[in-house]
């Protein structure tokens, strides 16, 4: 380290330690003579190198791939590694949850009650036959799955995970009365009310409409939120003025 004494005033001295120059620090230095061409001193020199990273069948997210000693070197200095975060890019169409894989599919209402087929191009390319049991009915949000058509797994790419499909059914938006008298014949009965025609009179009529329960509920929160801040306000001013009277 250099010191530096220097005169302020009548009996000031300011005293400052900084590194030394030619040494920076280390307490060594290297004559120019013998200092290597190629690294002038410094004991390090700059190197290019090519890294292959790879990527193993059924890696996961942030799984990491380490280098050791890759790092940069310092003299004096245990050299640290080079590592790899592997980052999972979204797939517009299938979602991966560890080994397994998730799918979207939409049924038309004739396609859950009567049976569906679809081709599935999988991620490396197959193309896979999807179809319903002879007789089977799908309901809406109802889960199936594939054994093995999942990711392949870690260090057993020869295993597989599942491969889930989500169904949702699309339902008409109206039916027509002809429709309807059609549907009621080969379905199962409708469920109707057990009350006498007297007792259905005696009910009040009401009227079902269509209702963004989202939209709806994010309103009444809003409504909620702004009652609390009045009431706030109205007790706040009420301590106010109750302090001035004291």
């Amino acid at each position: 380290m250099k010191v530096s004494i220097r005169q302020l005033g009548p009996g000031m001295i300011q005293q400052m330690q900084h590194p030394c120059n030619d040494c920076k620090g280390s307490g060594e230095t290297i004559n120019d003579k013998d200092r290597c061409p190629q690294c002038k001193g410094e004991k390090v020199v700059q190197e290019k190198k090519v890294l292959d990273v790879v990527v193993e069948k059924g890696m996961q997210n942030s799984q990491k791939i380490t280098f050791p000693g890759e790092a940069d070197e310092a003299p004096d200095c245990i050299t640290g590694d080079i590592v790899f975060v592997l980052q999972q890019k979204e797939h517009p169409k299938f979602k991966r949850k560890g080994d397994d894989l998730f799918l979207e599919h939409t049924l038309s209402l004739t396609e859950a009650l009567c049976g569906f087929q679809f081709v599935l191009t999988h991620l490396d390319g197959r193309q896979l036959l999807i179809k319903s049991n002879a007789g089977e009915v799908v309901k809406p949000d109802q889960f199936k799955a594939i054994n093995d058509e999942g990711m392949p797994m870690y260090q057993r790419p020869f295993m597989r995970g599942k491969l889930y499909i989500h169904f949702n059914v699309d339902f008409p938006d109206s039916l027509t009365p002809e429709q309807c008298k059609a549907m009621e014949a080969i379905l199962p009965p409708r469920n109707r009310s057990q009350l006498t025609d007297m007792e259905l009179d005696e009910c009040e009529e009401t009227t079902l409409h269509d209702v963004n329960i989202e939209e709806e509920m994010r309103r009444k929160q809003a409504q909620a939120q702004e009652a609390y801040e009045e009431d706030e306000d109205m007790h706040g001013g009420a301590q106010r003025v109750q302090c001035a009277q004291q």
